[in-house]
């Protein structure tokens, strides 16, 4: 007879858990209102999959994520992994900063078995609350074969999605979620996969890194649109800021006014990466300036990420080895 999986639920809030006062009302709800326990209670199917074990590390909405929730995450989940009583994990989080945690947990839990992340756009109190279908989906997944190993996953509206290649695409719809660079990894009911992850199943950082370090350095993303004032990387360096990833026009296109400020940055020991603001492509090692490197397959927020762990010290070649920026 077949044991039943082990599933640990991880409840950290967000729309998912959701209440509003009306059951018409999608977007004025207070987010992260709802407990685990009720997560599951709202789910009683759930047991015919697996045997869930909750627990609640925070309840808050994902906007107030901040890089200490993360490691907090991250060596709760290294934990459940090495746990050989445990079969999956299954993360619930708010929509807003989901790939940030999603992409972060990615590059720093090793292992196998898998994490599946998952949310809601529309509050658990709402007529058609997307989060239960969503949960019931997440832990069929976590609890069967067909997803150990492409690292951290995100299971939403019916598909799967890998870590590496995930982005928020609309503030509103039900269907908000969107692989810019390759597609969906699969289905998630039942969970089929339909193609390989394109980062492998390893984190990037070897064991250990997160021992100990209680937060992440300051890097901020910039948003250089048409015109905009080099005077705000002067601030960033001056306010003491270890980073910046500049979200730029086309492929990294680096306009010449910001080249001094660049320069300045650079004789300070600014770290900087070039990123785009274009939702889809990488950023190539075309010329622009040699202290600024490219973001390659990255988005601005997975820049973002990787600059704060290199400079956390876990490793020096990080961002060369997952960008893979193309020539």
């Amino acid at each position: 007879m077949r044991r039943t999986p082990v599933i640990t639920l991880l409840a950290t809030g967000g729309t998912i858990a959701g209440a509003a006062a009306s059951a018409t009302d999608t977007t004025g709800y207070a987010a992260g209102s709802l407990g685990a326990a009720a997560l599951l209670a709202a789910v009683p199917q759930l047991a015919e999959v697996a045997e869930v074990r909750a627990e609640q590390p925070f309840n808050i909405d994902s906007k107030d994520i901040t890089p200490a929730h993360w490691l907090q995450l991250a060596r709760r989940v290294q934990a459940l992994r090495d746990n050989p009583a445990i079969d999956g994990i299954v993360i619930t989080h708010g929509t807003d900063t989901l790939e940030e945690t999603a992409w972060f947990l990615h590059l720093t839990v090793h292992g196998d078995k898998p994490v599946v992340m998952t949310a809601a756009m529309r509050p658990a109190t709402a007529l058609s609350a997307d989060g239960p279908m969503n949960l019931w989906e997440a832990v069929g997944v976590a609890a069967g074969a067909a997803f150990h190993g492409p690292g951290v996953l995100l299971a939403l509206g019916g598909e799967v999605y890998g870590a590496d290649d995930f982005s928020k695409a609309h503030t509103v719809r039900p269907a908000a979620f969107r692989a810019p660079q390759a597609g969906p990894l699969g289905l998630a009911a039942p969970p089929t996969r339909l193609r390989n992850a394109t980062s492998g199943s390893a984190a990037s950082l070897p064991r250990g890194t997160l021992d100990g370090l209680q937060t992440l350095p300051w890097v901020e993303v910039v948003h250089v649109a048409g015109g905009a004032d080099p005077r705000l990387l002067d601030l960033l360096r001056e306010a003491g800021a270890a980073g910046a990833v500049l979200a730029l026009p086309g492929n990294g296109s680096l306009p010449d006014a910001w080249l001094p400020a660049i320069e300045r940055a650079a004789a300070a020991g600014l770290r900087l990466v070039r990123a785009s603001r274009v939702a889809a492509g990488p950023v190539t090692r075309h010329h622009a300036h040699p202290a600024v490197r490219p973001a390659g397959w990255c988005n601005a927020l997975q820049a973002r990420v990787l600059l704060m762990l290199e400079i956390a010290g876990g490793a020096p070649a990080l961002f060369e080895r997952v960008a893979r920026a193309p020539d």
